[in-house]
């Protein structure tokens, strides 16, 4: 299954492919040089494909959790202050996600969309400490009834052109659903009240719509 996002590079991806390697049988007598040509436009058709896909994943709902909005290596845990909806102090946990990782992004835990906010910016790489701040990026805060509100926050990297945020204000969301796509290597924090506990360690692996990162402690 791929992401509706990339339906339109998939395609101009696999026209291209074809044309290039009827284009290169036709035209060029050089077996070396076609099968190098016919490679190369196959292995990008691969990569492209692989970029866009959009596994299914088994969301267990639990209010009491915020599951990993995306897929890749936890690279930030720590308390920060949230400077542009809190204005306090929260627990940021950042998701790196490279450009072979799946890149949908999922709502973290069910509830209402209280703020959700674009901000162009810089392209700095995913995993310097001022992306989160200066690059361009969105910020949504769902507020559920069990946990109150959490932030998080889509960042554009190095490579990325292209942010996709489903999150609109006052709509109810469901824990695990889609939520947009960030296009071409990105970041994703998320910042949460602090007496959760959380779930995680620095450079575990998270899977999207199943790793528990935070909960609530009983």
């Amino acid at each position: 299954m791929f992401h509706k996002e990339g339906f339109t590079i998939i395609l101009i991806t696999a026209v291209l492919t074809v044309t290039g390697v009827f284009l290169t049988d036709k035209f060029s007598s050089n077996i070396w040089l076609n099968k190098l040509i016919m490679l190369t436009l196959i292995v990008l058709l691969i990569l492209v494909l692989q970029f866009f896909r959009n596994p299914k994943r088994k969301t267990i709902l639990n209010a009491n959790q915020i599951i990993a909005p995306v897929d890749g290596k936890i690279v930030v845990i720590e308390e920060v202050v949230e400077s542009e909806y809190f204005k306090d102090k929260r627990r940021q946990i950042s998701i790196f996600m490279s450009p072979i990782n799946v890149h949908v992004t999922r709502y973290p835990i069910s509830g209402k969309v209280n703020f959700s906010k674009y901000h162009s910016g810089k392209y700095l790489v995913a995993w310097h400490p001022k992306s989160s701040t200066e690059n361009e990026r969105t910020t949504i805060v769902i507020e559920n009834n069990t946990v109150g509100e959490i932030l998080y926050r889509q960042i554009a990297g190095a490579l990325a052109r292209r942010i996709v945020n489903y999150a609109k204000k006052g709509e109810e969301i469901k824990q695990g659903t889609d939520a947009g796509f960030i296009k071409f290597g990105s970041r994703v924090d998320v910042f949460v009240p602090l007496h959760m506990k959380i779930k995680v360690n620095l450079n575990e692996i998270a899977k999207g719509g199943e790793t528990v990162i935070a909960e609530i402690v009983k």
